[in-house]
């Protein structure tokens, strides 16, 4: 018989106990469905010295081993995260021993993901460079604005380059899990996990994570978030970049890099974001024509109606009220 595929997912203190239990459910599920007579999953938890660690919500996590015992031939290695409250919002929780250990011993040749926040973890260890990810919605502007080289996509569900994974928010991690059960051993088997957890094998696109301008902290008297607020009230106007920098009376070059430096996303990307958020609404709460939602959203046409929905979201906009409405 076949050995299972080893899956070890590293946490440390305060890790978000979704982000551990959560994908580890998915394959333990998978395996039982699949019978002894296929091989299925072996997880594993490693923490940085092998102790249990107090998760988020309270519950402590038992470790099987260090960080430092972790084989080399794992098949998946998964990243949790966690954030902290402060003053000034919700951060990332970056583990240096996490990062260190990510350095010089992340799995070169097999599957690497991170799950929520986890993405700040590969990202400051050098490991996303040049690829596109996502997190949190909560912590999307703070990875781009600290990981520049990094592409950050802050609205799907997750996100796949080659063999690195990256995911949204917390319970997302459990939908990226089924797409690698998808992966390694077919969409049946994934099927028949997604029914036993009562859950999707694949979330619709339209299942993005969260609005972008909702994700974005408000700043009264800040001329970037003014902007914001006005451009969500005239979406069928002008928003190019030349607009937008013209009313504010600054250069283009001068207002995409205040608004990067502020949203983590270019003026552009934001506006698309923005519109898009609105057709959905339009789609689930309205009985508005295609053409009309086009035009209410700021999307022109149905023709970029649905390239924006394929792109974004996978779906086109009548499956996406069908699913949603």
């Amino acid at each position: 018989m076949l050995s299972p595929h080893r899956v070890v997912i590293a946490a440390f203190p305060g890790v978000e106990p979704l982000n551990v239990t959560g994908p580890a459910e998915v394959f333990s599920v998978a395996t039982r469905v699949a019978g002894a007579a296929r091989p299925g999953y072996s997880v594993r938890v490693a923490t940085p010295g092998g102790e249990p660690v107090a998760t988020a919500g309270g519950i402590r996590l038992m470790a099987d081993l260090t960080l430092d015992e972790v084989p080399g031939n794992v098949d998946t290695l998964l990243v949790s995260g966690a954030v902290r409250v402060t003053g000034h919002g919700v951060e990332p929780v970056v583990d240096g021993a996490i990062v260190d250990w990510l350095r010089t011993a992340a799995p070169g040749d097999h599957r690497l993901a991170s799950v929520c926040s986890g993405a700040h973890l590969l990202a400051a260890a050098g490991l996303l460079d040049g690829l596109s990810a996502t997190t949190h919605w909560r912590t999307a502007a703070r990875l781009a604005a600290d990981h520049p080289q990094v592409t950050v996509d802050p609205d799907p569900i997750f996100i796949r380059e080659g063999r690195l994974w990256t995911c949204a928010g917390i319970a997302s991690g459990m939908d990226m899990a089924l797409a690698m059960v998808t992966e390694d051993h077919g969409p049946e088997l994934a099927l028949a996990t997604a029914r036993t957890m009562v859950m999707y094998v694949k979330r619709a696109g339209g299942q993005s994570q969260f609005s972008v301008p909702l994700a974005l902290p408000a700043d009264p008297g800040d001329r970037i978030d003014d902007l914001r607020v006005w451009i969500g009230d005239h979406l069928a106007e002008d928003l190019s970049a030349d607009a937008l920098a013209a009313r504010l009376h600054l250069s283009v070059r001068h207002f995409a890099r205040l608004f990067r430096r502020r949203t983590g996303i270019t003026p552009a990307a934001y506006v698309e974001s923005v519109r898009l958020e609105a057709a959905r609404r339009l789609l689930q709460d309205s009985s508005h024509t295609l053409p009309e939602i086009a035009a209410l959203s700021g999307l022109g046409s149905v023709e970029s109606l649905h390239r924006v929905f394929r792109g974004r979201l996978g779906t086109t906009p009548a499956e996406y009220r069908r699913r949603f409405r």
